[in-house]
């Protein structure tokens, strides 16, 4: 599709990204293992046409957001669309959820059977005969690495899948992989808060021509500059939020501290906090794109800024020292730095 947003080539698949694409997990709604609560369906289309229609070239989601649900919602936002206009889309198997009991933690399953029956769920489920970039959504239980990837080679082969790529994969998986089939794309969990992906997982992707899309870069909506102590108090049993050590406790208020520490970065460039901390993720080598979730157009409008967004060395010298002074998160602090 054509944008006039600053687009990257991701990794070595020819495919154009804009720094930012459409996180679709929170949009499968509730009723499973990590749901973020009820979603208006209307909304999340509404969401996803707004981001298209603004320059945004990728959308990113998961057979297991929503149990399939998901997938659907993207399939029904992009149904209509000219084929020059569609984003690429992209997918993520490997989590096989009990029908019987939904709101059980899903099995991470490497069975390559069971891959190719997801893979073709997917299929019907996007309403596609390709997916852009099929990804294992977490290592396996059952297999190691060896076991699984050549399934994912042998589709891309078939024309099944334009390309593929792993999810929460460390280097020893990557190098594994890799000697098998190359591996096109990497997608971990990097943020302010989630910096551990800074210290070696970046740089060989960028050494191996893998692009590397990131998660949560806004760590869930801690990081946008909305989130308070009162709200994650209120957080519903429902949203898998709930139950995660992030949104409690001194790790809670030392983010909330770094939030207040970003807003005269953010001020400095007339963005929000939110657009700030997804920038900070795009500014380390080998960083192709920034999955950034959204259930609304005006979220949508909130961080499509980081799409444009370059933060210069005096932003991130003071953004390193608000972490070291508020002691948030782990990992390296600055780009290119230990």
């Amino acid at each position: 599709m054509h944008t006039t947003l600053p687009t990257v080539t991701l990794g070595s698949t020819g495919m154009r990204l804009t720094r930012v694409g459409f996180g679709a997990w929170a949009i499968g709604g509730s009723g499973w293992a990590f749901g973020w609560g009820p979603q208006d369906d209307a909304d999340s289309v509404a969401a996803i046409r707004h981001a298209v229609e603004s320059g945004i070239t990728w959308v990113d989601t998961a057979a297991a957001y929503g149990l399939g649900h998901s997938e659907e919602v993207v399939a029904r936002a992009l149904a209509d669309l000219p084929e020059a206009d569609r984003p690429y889309v992209f997918t993520k198997g490997g989590l096989v959820w009990d029908e019987r009991d939904p709101t059980a933690m899903p099995g991470r399953v490497g069975d390559p059977s069971s891959l190719r029956r997801e893979v073709e769920a997917s299929l019907r489920r996007l309403q596609v005969e390709r997916i852009d970039l099929y990804q294992m959504h977490w290592p396996a239980d059952d297999l190691p690495v060896e076991a699984y990837w050549p399934v994912f080679a042998e589709l891309r082969s078939a024309g099944k899948l334009r390309a593929i790529g792993l999810s929460n994969h460390d280097v020893s998986a990557l190098e594994a992989a890799q000697a098998l089939a190359h591996v096109d794309s990497l997608q971990p969990p990097f943020s302010l808060l989630h910096r551990e992906a800074g210290a070696d997982l970046l740089g060989w992707c960028a050494d191996h021509e893998t692009g590397v899309i990131v998660y949560s870069p806004m760590a869930s909506g801690l990081l946008t500059g909305a989130f308070t102590e009162q709200r994650a108090a209120a957080l519903g049993p429902d949203d898998w939020r709930s139950r995660n050590p992030d949104f409690r406790g001194d790790g809670l208020r030392r983010t909330l501290a770094l939030v207040e520490a970003l807003r005269p970065v953010a001020q400095r460039h007339g963005v929000g906090v939110g657009a700030v901390a997804v920038a900070w993720t795009l500014a380390w080598r080998g960083v192709s794109g920034a999955i950034v979730g959204a259930r609304s157009p005006a979220q949508v409008d909130g961080w499509l800024p980081a799409a444009t967004l370059v933060l210069d060395p005096e932003d991130l010298a003071a953004i390193a020292a608000a972490l070291v002074s508020t002691g948030a998160g782990s990992g390296p602090t600055e780009p290119g730095r230990g």
